[in-house]
């Protein structure tokens, strides 16, 4: 590849400044360590302290006990177990500084990997795109995984173009690891295993200019070595997480279960599937779904798409009321929710298996990215609060842009095209199984969406070298 001309350089350092501005004032303005960010901590802390990957709970007589936990993977307790070690024991600022170092080799990873299957101008529009991202930016803020699974999407997609081009083994070593560490991360990373060895059989099977620009194809077989290979380094930190809740919890437990509960703990199969069949919005997440089994529901406080009929009504009422009196998903209340979202189900199967599902999809990836900026959660009441509704409606545009601009690059059809389009139909399957939707869920594919979005206006494709064909004949382009 020709060297990259000293103002470029200057446009990409011009870039991660503005990107690390913009982080640093996330952290200035909107730091979140509540909720998840402190039980990542407590478990990072028992495990340095104690030896024990586990959570703290107090006994009647104020005692600390350390119980042993699965709820949550490795990946990020460990990430925050080096930071401790290093800045502190709960700093957690420290882990917020070292994710935006992160968050901006994603920057480079997004555009390092549009020069590749587009062309140089789409790469600088894409580290410009990545870095005034405010929707990742924000979550360098707070102490959760985000940061760290984009971080691993973009190296694993920039490691299979890299292999593509010429397969070596630190390659295969980092696309291994992106693979691995995105699933130690969260469970639904296992989803870049399936996309990206799919993409390494079939773009290197064929190869080619009809495959990734004009490479040689590695043949099925070399392919179909090398996605097995990955695909075996990548579980190797699964098999002693796997061996230690065999010893700890007698259970098959390779992944994080998908209600978060430790084996034994009562999972509300009844409550789970009774807000499934109404629930929507992040809004129904936060004031109800979040409030089971630890605080009041409020019935104002679900849509009239909740129930059918006045009767349903009264009956979602008088179980509400006897749930509020002591805040507890007991087996007989659940039981009674069960109940209920039998009754909602039958005769609306395809609300509850089509509508909804897609709905909350919808939601996800259209609903303003506000969550961690302290905005009304009901922002769209201009009355009460109308400087805060014209920002989320500013800030809603500027999301369904990155969106639209991303539809537009894949109309024009880049190499990789369908390994990335895989990736994200495959998050949209999983995600639209889910009761409870957060807008965070999507940003996973956010490096694929900004890569599309510079694509779109990265002017015309040319091939990993730089240069274009014009008829018989190659013109540099820079």
């Amino acid at each position: 590849m020709p060297p990259i001309r000293s103002r470029s350089w200057i446009f990409v350092i011009l870039a991660l400044a503005a990107g690390a501005a913009l982080r640093l004032w996330f952290i200035h303005a909107y730091p979140e360590v509540d909720g998840d960010p402190l039980i990542y901590g407590d478990i990072a802390k028992n495990w340095l302290q104690h030896g024990i990957y586990g959570l703290a709970t107090y006994n009647d007589a104020g005692q600390r006990i350390i119980h042993p936990t699965l709820i949550r993977l490795p990946g990020y307790p460990l990430f925050l177990a080096l930071c401790f070690t290093l800045f502190g024991m709960e700093h957690y600022h420290a882990a917020m500084f070292m994710q935006v170092a992160i968050d901006l080799a994603t920057c480079l990873l997004i555009a390092a990997f549009v020069a590749r299957i587009w062309n140089r101008r789409a790469a600088m529009i894409a580290l410009w795109l990545a870095a005034l991202c405010p929707f990742t930016a924000n979550y360098s803020a707070t102490p959760l995984a985000e940061s760290l699974s984009i971080f691993c999407v973009a190296l694993g997609f920039y490691a299979l173009v890299r292999i593509l081009a010429k397969p070596s083994p630190n390659w295969i070593a980092a696309l291994a690891f992106a693979i691995s560490y995105a699933t130690l991360l969260r469970p639904d990373g296992a989803l870049l295993a399936v996309a990206l060895c799919a993409g390494l059989l079939l773009y290197g099977r064929k190869g080619g200019r009809k495959g990734i620009g004009p490479w040689p194809a590695l043949g099925t077989s070399r392919a179909l070595q090398l996605a097995l290979i990955t695909g075996l380094l990548s579980i190797l930190p699964f098999i002693p997480w796997s061996l230690r809740n065999w010893h700890t919890f007698h259970v098959f437990q390779p992944l994080a279960p998908r209600y978060a509960m430790d084996p034994g703990d009562f999972t509300y199969p009844g409550f789970n599937r009774w807000v499934k069949t109404w629930c929507v919005d992040l809004v129904s997440t936060s004031e109800v779904y979040w409030n089971g089994n630890s605080d009041k529901i409020d019935i104002h406080n679900l849509p009239t798409r909740a129930f059918d009929s006045p009767e349903q009504y009264q009956q979602t009422k008088q179980l509400l009321d006897d749930y509020n009196e002591t805040t507890t998903l007991s087996p007989e209340i659940d039981a009674r929710f069960e109940q209920l979202a039998q009754q909602r189900t039958q005769g609306h199967e395809l609300r509850y298996y089509v509508a909804l599902p897609l709905a909350r999809l919808a939601d996800m990836w259209l609903r303003p990215r506000t969550e961690l900026l302290w905005i009304e959660m009901r922002w769209w009441d201009h009355y009460h609060h109308p400087e805060e509704s014209d920002f989320v409606y500013a800030y809603a545009s500027l999301n369904l842009a990155y969106l639209i601009a991303a539809i537009v690059g894949l109309i024009r059809w880049p190499r990789l095209a369908g390994v990335m389009l895989a990736f994200v139909l495959l998050r949209c399957v999983l995600l639209a199984t889910i009761e409870a939707p957060e807008p965070r869920y999507t940003l996973e594919c956010f490096p694929i969406v900004i890569a599309l979005a510079a694509i779109a206006f990265g002017g015309r494709k040319t091939d990993k070298t730089g240069w274009r064909s014009v008829g018989n004949s190659r013109i540099f382009r820079s």
